[in-house]
């Protein structure tokens, strides 16, 4: 404790962190109502079709095999079917991550893709349709996450005992699995969710007059950048040039290389190259925060965020080229991801107060990053949707507004 004065940490520590302590314990006890028999219906569609996944590997590899078995899966990959770029690990088996798996699957090979569909659809039975059935609480019929507020370098919140944090939501199976998550009878769930977030606090740190004034107009970033960037009319723009603009404008966040895009994208190294650098053109400021930034990690061991949140940068001067990188990358993306964690913090320590205020039963339940997940009864939703926005947009001044998008429904699928 005596070290929070010399090192000017008293601000965060009473500000977001202890203040923080009640409202999670809060959102612990209340949990989340869970259907069961929706997750017990999910769970034999799952199991359903994992058989028919198999029997189709089985038939493209030309035999029997076990596929959740890494070793017997490369040697049917590199051996059997003798596909490119297998490389054997110490021992002696080949290394069939989910890398390998895409790079195959995106030159055609129709096994390493399936594989991984199988992947995908086995955690999320076992993680999720089998496993959270288990950890709904008897008494309350809901499931009580933990939070950690100390499992992270970057000050996020970590979630387990289910983790709710890494349910995927771009696939169509991690989607179901949200439907799983309803409200009690008489109430909705609405989710408010920062748009955008970390993009517009990489304008305000960076001081990006471009995005800054794109912001503040409500322009599409995403469309713009691609207008910027490719030279391209925003009127009429393909709308595959914007996913490029809006690969580049996440993956700059962390540090993306032109390898990483080129992979993203299915593009060559050289023009994913080209793109990266017209990028930094566009937006000098963005590489002079990254030279910053690396330069202060180096210096300190560490990098701050906009509130004063110090990001340890473990191996930041490491002698392996590959092992600094890394932690270069971190460094970069740690001052955004960490102001991102502060800001959503801050709401979360004014919002309980705030609704109360208001004479409101809202209850907030949830948190996933950037999204907060409340239980409403149905006759003040109008009244929690608005206090919810007003903290959450409120809850830093920055050089861009921040905006809050408000989803409701009768579980969290429909919510989000």
């Amino acid at each position: 404790k005596p070290r929070l004065v010399q090192e000017h940490m008293v601000t965060v520590y009473e500000t977001l962190e202890r203040s923080l302590i009640p409202v999670l314990v809060a959102m612990e006890r209340a949990g989340i109502k869970v259907d069961a028999a929706e997750l017990i219906r999910l769970s034999e569609d799952f199991a359903r079709r994992l058989v028919v996944l198999e029997a189709d590997i089985q038939t493209l590899a030309g035999r029997d095999f076990n596929v959740g078995s890494p070793k017997q899966l490369g040697e049917i990959l590199f051996d059997e079917m003798a596909l490119p770029g297998g490389k054997k690990g110490k021992t002696g088996a080949y290394a069939t991550g989910a890398d390998i798996l895409e790079g195959l699957a995106a030159d055609g090979h129709e096994l390493p893709q399936k594989v991984l569909d199988w992947r995908q659809l086995a955690k999320l039975k076992s993680t999720y349709t089998d496993a959270l059935t288990g950890q709904i609480n008897p008494d309350t019929g809901r499931v009580h996450t933990s939070y950690s507020m100390a499992g992270t370098s970057t000050g996020r919140l970590a979630s387990s005992d289910p983790n709710l944090q890494n349910i995927p939501i771009r696939t169509e199976e991690g989607r179901k699995i949200r439907r799983a998550f309803i409200a009690e009878e008489g109430s909705i769930l609405l989710s408010a969710d920062y748009s955008q977030i970390e993009l517009r606090l990489l304008a305000h740190v960076a001081k990006i007059d471009a995005l800054i004034d794109a912001f503040k107009g409500g322009a599409d970033i995403h469309a713009m950048t691609a207008s910027q960037v490719f030279g391209v009319p925003i009127e009429g723009m393909d709308p595959m040039i914007r996913r490029q603009a809006k690969a580049i404008n996440f993956g700059i966040i962390y540090g993306i290389s032109a390898f990483g895009l080129a992979r993203q994208l299915d593009i060559s190294r050289g023009e994913a190259a080209r793109y990266i650098d017209a990028y930094f053109e566009r937006y000098p400021g963005i590489r002079d925060y990254m030279d910053r930034t690396k330069a202060e990690a180096a210096a300190n061991g560490y990098v701050s965020t906009l509130f004063g949140r110090k990001c340890h940068v473990r191996g930041i001067k490491d002698k392996n080229p590959a092992a600094r990188n890394f932690a270069e990358r971190a460094a970069i993306n740690a001052p955004i991801q960490g102001g991102a964690a502060d800001i959503i913090k801050r709401a979360m320590v004014a919002m309980p107060a705030a609704l109360d205020a208001a004479g409101l039963k809202t209850r907030m339940l949830l948190q996933v990053h950037d999204e907060l997940v409340f239980e409403v009864p149905e006759a003040e939703a109008d009244a929690a949707g608005a206090v919810i926005k007003q903290i959450m947009e409120n809850a830093a001044r920055l050089d861009v507004p921040l905006i809050v998008d408000l989803g409701r429904g009768d579980n969290w699928q429909e919510a989000h």
